[in-house]
């Protein structure tokens, strides 16, 4: 182990323990906060619904700036790090996600229940609401799991359905605004969000790529189509797990 590794490993697990010490601090004062209280697997419910739409967010963020045609002009993180940090923020969405939908699937005051948890238009309580975010649970689940056939099958197969995970996102806004915009500070941060990621998307699908600059400084010279030069475009590098292979 050189010594730029190990720095790198002490960096790691120093980080790691003050994540685990700052989230067992956290559940602590949750737990005593919420002690004796009801509602307390409800409170639960719709923090950790909360957090993993924020954790959504970022995922969907991180995805299209790995794939934003401005991404060469940042040097660091390099390519590597920013797909771990996508995987890493995937990680912890399912987690708090899971969370989320099993404190309400248990809990009798949220009424919503296993069968509205799985089921469409199956909850008691605003059963279109929790439809919307039940497909969009799944929707999510269909773009995590094609990112796995990443360097395994083409691009063609995966991409296309790895980009439901912005179906994902309005699906699950949708639902957080229907069943959790009871306070104006949610219904604040829902609008500054979405607004966010419609920007981000804007900038990635609509700025110029070095295909289109190409395009422009070499166009096709006139003539029979079979007597004109074509000109090669690079297409957009996307990024697979399989990167992760590669050394740091």
């Amino acid at each position: 182990m050189t010594a730029r590794q190990a720095v790198r490993a002490v960096a790691v697990l120093a980080a790691s323990a003050v994540a685990g010490g700052a989230t067992t601090w956290w559940l602590g004062r949750a737990a005593a906060a919420v002690s004796g209280n009801r509602t307390a697997p409800w409170i639960v419910g719709r923090a950790s619904g909360i957090t993993a739409y924020l954790l959504l967010v970022a995922v969907v963020s991180a995805g299209l700036l790995l794939a934003h045609p401005w991404r060469t002009r940042l040097s660091r993180p390099n390519q590597v790090t920013r797909i771990r940090l996508h995987v890493a923020l995937t990680t912890f969405t399912l987690a708090f996600t899971v969370l989320h939908v099993v404190v309400l699937a248990t809990d009798r005051y949220a009424g919503v229940g296993w069968r509205g948890a799985v089921l469409p238009m199956g909850a008691q309580f605003r059963p279109v609401a929790v439809t919307l975010g039940l497909i969009g649970l799944y929707s999510g689940l269909l773009s995590g799991a094609t990112a796995l056939l990443a360097g395994r099958v083409t691009a063609r197969i995966w991409w296309p359905l790895h980009k439901a995970a912005l179906l994902a996102l309005v699906l699950i806004w949708a639902h957080a605004v229907l069943a959790g915009s009871d306070s104006p500070a949610l219904v604040v941060g829902y609008v500054v969000t979405a607004a966010g990621i419609l920007a981000l998307a804007a900038t990635r699908y609509m700025a110029t790529t070095p295909g289109d600059r190409l395009a422009v400084a070499h166009p096709p010279a006139e003539g029979p189509p079979a007597a004109r030069p074509t000109t090669a475009r690079p297409t957009t590098v996307r990024p697979t797990l399989a990167d992760l292979r590669r050394p740091l």
